[in-house]
């Protein structure tokens, strides 16, 4: 039967009063990941409450799989794990490069300098502001800084990926054990935190500003018709493309990693790597494979939150849930004032402005995609704004993935002194 088992994982007796364990090897973890993306995704479709929280399915289905093994092991029965370092490693960091190879200077420009710089600024700003906000009400209530930090631009603006990659990060800094625990329930929370308040933010300002969305207004698609087919040879050179820029990150990485007091997380050089390589094959007028990054870019995150979600131990979130709660509904009320007072009037005070800011209220509390999510329940109820869907979430989730873990490396590294 061990003979059997061998080929599966690695089996550890019970001794010294533990119970028996077993790590599943890298293959059989990631068919457990795919049945969680497919059970997520079943989830999501079956309930329409979670479709308008615009939760991503792996974190749904993934949550209860954790759940699942904690029970297990908590009966005493046996504790399972996961060989998935390696794997979400990769993951991560091509993920986040495709994020950067969204950067694309021509973006820049059709949507016009002054609003880019504008939701640039805001979006440092709201960083910023969160961060002060979290750690200074983690000390009023006595829960440790980083852990504030956590449930904070980490977990709000930064989502689970974000606050993932920092929890190691954290807890080399003196943050307890559990700092990837609570930046992940944060992370999830705020997706639907950033759900909640997103579409009645949007709402107050349409009826107190009366404003109207322009009927010559249409998406991309409606003007064109256009589908991008699949084509084999593109997606391989695409893929080509995606290995060869996240092994440029590295020496990027290698370079922000020694600036003296900071601790630089991998992903940030793949990032880089990938927006300097798109400007410069747009410059040069070489294949971009735009259609073909997007497509990597979905798997790759599918299957990170997958294998972050399933692994998370939910059972050390016990001793925070209390305190975590207080500094969440304080980001809300933050993100709430934020989009209404700083965001709307900074994007124009129009239409636009109002769509932006529930989106504002998305990626702030959330992810990208809630961003995207709390904007087309907008325009579905009061008309289309182009500038608002194709670049705002972009570009904010873009300045967010560039300024706030840079942010955080500095003043993570402050706090611990």
């Amino acid at each position: 039967m061990e003979n059997i088992l061998s080929y599966f994982g690695t089996y550890t007796p019970a001794a010294d009063g533990a119970i028996a364990g077993f790590q599943f090897e890298y293959l059989t973890s990631l068919g457990f990941a795919a049945i969680v993306i497919f059970l997520g995704r079943f989830i999501i479709d079956h309930s329409t409450p979670l479709r308008k929280f615009a939760i991503p399915a792996p974190v749904v289905s993934g949550l209860l799989f954790s759940i699942l093994v904690a029970a297990i092991k908590g009966s005493g029965i046996i504790a399972l794990s996961f060989n998935v370092g390696t794997i979400k490693d990769l993951c991560q960091n091509v993920f986040f490069m495709c994020v950067g190879y969204g950067f694309s200077a021509k973006l820049l420009k059709n949507a016009g300098g002054k609003l880019c710089v504008k939701i640039a600024l805001a979006a440092c700003l709201l960083i910023t502001m969160q961060d002060v906000l979290g750690v200074v009400v983690a000390k009023f209530i006595g829960m440790h800084p980083l852990l504030g930090l956590q449930c904070s631009s980490s977990a709000m603006s930064g989502g689970v990926g974000t606050a993932s990659a920092f929890g190691p990060i954290f807890v080399k800094l003196g943050a307890p054990e559990n700092a990837t625990e609570v930046g992940v329930a944060a992370g999830t929370m705020g997706n639907i935190i950033g759900s909640l308040i997103g579409g009645p933010v949007a709402a107050f300002l349409i009826t107190r500003h009366h404003l109207k969305a322009d009927p010559n207004d249409k998406p991309d698609s409606a003007k064109t018709g256009a589908v991008n087919p699949l084509v084999n040879s593109r997606m391989v050179s695409c893929f080509g493309l995606v290995l060869l820029i996240c092994a440029l990150g590295m020496p990027i990485y290698c370079l922000l990693d020694n600036i003296p007091k900071i601790e630089m997380p991998k992903f940030i050089g793949c990032l880089f790597a990938g927006s300097i390589v798109r400007n410069i094959l747009e410059a040069a007028h070489v294949e971009t494979y735009v259609p073909e990054m997007d497509a990597i870019e979905h798997m790759f995150l599918e299957l990170y939150l997958a294998l972050v979600l399933m692994t998370v131990d939910i059972t050390a979130l016990s001793t925070v849930a209390g305190q975590m709660g207080v500094i969440l509904v304080a980001q809300a009320v933050l993100i709430a004032l934020f989009a209404i007072f700083i965001s709307f009037p900074a994007f124009g005070r129009d239409y636009g402005a109002a769509v932006m800011a529930a989106g504002n209220c998305g990626w702030g509390c959330g992810s990208g995609p809630n961003a995207v999510a709390n904007e087309k329940a907008v325009m579905d109820q009061y008309g289309w704004h182009n500038v608002a869907w194709v670049l705002y979430p972009s570009f904010a989730v873009i300045i967010d993935d560039i300024y706030n873990p840079i942010f955080l490396s500095i003043f993570s590294s402050f706090i611990a002194g």
